[in-house]
């Protein structure tokens, strides 16, 4: 394995471990329930497409490479 993959994984395991934590204690449950969120439900079947939160996760994870890329490139 490659010397420069190392904090890149370590770094990964630390946002994993923070997403689960929150996940666990319940302070995500918002995620999912935004405007432009889209849910149809009629009789058996059940239809989501989480557009607003993908974007949200979308957004903040293109925050995170950037910064990690900026910090380990100086």
């Amino acid at each position: 394995m490659v010397k420069e993959s190392g904090p890149w994984l370590i770094a990964g395991g630390i946002l994993l471990l923070v997403a689960g934590l929150l996940a666990w204690s319940g302070a995500l449950s918002w995620l999912g329930h935004l405007p432009g969120d889209i849910r149809i439900t009629t009789g058996n079947v059940r239809i989501y497409v989480p557009i607003t939160s993908m974007l949200l996760i979308s957004l903040a994870l293109n925050v995170v490479i950037w910064l990690f890329l900026w910090l380990f490139q100086r």
